[in-house]
């Protein structure tokens, strides 16, 4: 596996993904140690001119007033590190801890954050040893992950634990396993470590990989929920997307003609009605909307993911040093919560198709897409289940950037709550798969009752992976466990990758 060579100026989210999720290596660019060096000359330079500098010779927070003894920073930063480690369960997932190493090494080889190369390397090591920080979930508001990514620093200097081949370990023994020499803080490296957004930046990345993803499942399968109601499939056409011109809709109109690639849809049916359901006519608009979320914040996320966060900063190149508020992260996190809000209309809206699917006044089947035969009761009591999740969902995109105190002796007094922002879409996009998943049911149940209908080439090869995990509801059955059986199927990406392969 090739390792992803870190400048500070050019890491995009697939290279992020290839670090957190397959676990690839990183290298640091040569050129970007000379950088850091520049970095901290320039910082003790201007300290020994008696600048007063935050998180190296003054203190941090409220105490930015005080001093802080130069002959004395490696005591001193231990105690920056432990005191400010505040984070509390759950704890995130090793993906995502990968996910902000790569991210913090990154923004600290641009120069502007008087790394020590000590610090730099230790990030890559333990990338590159597969040593992982257990990292709380919970504790940040948002203005630099402070409390919890802290918990990474300590693991650094061998405190804490540190997930290691499988295990959960003393980060000590981990070290010591890999032969990685003994850590000692230097400079400014505590302040450096914990002021940095990279827990929310690689919540929010994962949180866009999955949505995606979600978003290319959603588009198949109400595609081949669309060939169970016999819908029009008119306004799914090219011309009349591109004349409104939205990018998402128009993408993902393109991919549900793709889907429905030879399909009975395409062919004249007098049980056709002329228009249908806003949710079936328009639901290509709907995760358009969704598409569009996640490309705005795909935009501002790369910015930040190459820029730096440091307060205070060192301008690269110069002399100059500046005091900032470059780790403000509220676009980022208005931008999730816009996500959310859209990932909402569709679990509404998935909703409301299952709704329709139920009855015989929209699809001439059989109500709650019972068997014929009457053995089963078909899907009626889904609406109970799928109605819950509607209310979960709710509270799940209701915003949470507008929460906060003012702290810090009333200076901290603007807060973003990206991590917690990007946790909740997290978990909504986690009940949109159950959703799907239950789509996928109605859909297969709805295709069964047809008979005989030629189904699109990719919506063909959907239905057959459905049908192998679970067969047609023509007897009663326990259909908690299908829909179990489906989340599985959505959550795996095995539709995805069966039709990848056509």
């Amino acid at each position: 596996m090739n390792a992803v060579r870190l400048t500070g100026h050019d890491l995009t989210l697939q290279d992020l993904y290839a670090i957190a999720c397959e676990g690839c290596p990183v290298e640091i660019d040569p050129a970007a140690y000379q950088r850091l060096a520049q970095g901290r000359q320039t910082m003790l330079k201007l300290a020994h001119q008696g600048k007063a500098i935050y998180g190296f010779n003054r203190g941090v927070g409220w105490n930015k007033d005080r001093g802080v003894d130069e002959d004395a920073l490696e005591l001193e930063n231990q105690k920056v590190i432990r005191s400010h480690a505040l984070g509390l369960p759950p704890y995130n997932t090793v993906e995502e801890v990968r996910a902000m190493m790569a991210i913090r090494l990154n923004n600290l080889l641009i120069g502007a954050s008087c790394s020590t190369d000590e610090l730099a390397n230790r990030y890559r090591d333990f990338l590159n040893h597969g040593i992982t920080p257990q990292v709380p979930k919970r504790g940040s508001v948002g203005e630099a992950d402070i409390t919890t990514i802290t918990h990474m620093g300590m693991a650094f200097a061998g405190e804490g634990m540190v997930h290691y081949r499988g295990q959960l370990v003393e980060a000590r023994q981990a070290i010591e396993a890999e032969g990685l020499p003994p850590y000692r803080w230097a400079l400014k490296d505590a302040h450096t470590v914990m002021l940095s957004n990279c827990q929310g930046e690689a919540t929010t990345a994962l949180l866009l990989k999955e949505a995606e993803e979600l978003v290319k499942m959603s588009d198949l399968i109400f595609c081949l929920d669309y060939e169970g109601l016999n819908g029009n499939i008119e306004a799914m056409g090219e011309e009349v997307n591109q004349l409104r011109g939205l990018p998402g809709q128009i993408e993902c109109a393109a991919r549900c003609r793709r889907y429905l690639e030879g399909s009975y849809l395409y062919e004249d049916h007098p049980d056709r009605a002329l228009q249908d359901p806003l949710t079936f006519r328009g639901g290509f608009t709907i995760t358009g909307t969704v598409m569009d979320a996640i490309h705005y914040i795909q935009d501002y996320l790369s910015i930040q993911l190459n820029s730096p966060s440091d307060n205070p900063c060192i301008m690269p190149g110069t002399d100059e040093l500046y005091v900032n508020s470059n780790f403000e992260t509220t676009t980022l996190s208005v931008g999730v919560e816009m996500l959310a809000i859209a990932l909402g209309h569709l679990a509404r809206s998935i909703n409301y198709r299952m709704i329709k699917m139920s009855g015989p006044q929209f699809t001439g089947l059989t109500r709650f897409l019972a068997p014929r035969d009457g053995k089963a009761l078909g899907y009626a009591q889904v609406q109970d289940t799928f109605s819950a999740l509607d209310a979960e969902n709710r509270l799940l995109i209701n915003p949470s950037s507008v929460d906060f105190f003012t702290i810090e002796g009333d200076i901290e007094d603007h807060a973003s709550n990206l991590p917690l922002a990007a946790a909740k879409a997290l978990r909504l996009v986690d009940n949109l798969r159950y959703l799907v998943g239950m789509e996928a049911l109605y859909a297969a149940q709805a295709v069964d009752l047809r008979d005989n209908i030629h189904l699109g080439k990719y919506t063909q090869i959907a239905y057959e992976v459905i049908r192998e995990k679970i067969p047609t509801l023509d007897e009663p059955r326990g259909i908690s466990g299908d829909i179990l059986k489906a989340y599985d199927l959505i959550r795996s990406g095995a539709l995805l990758e069966r039709i990848e392969t056509v």
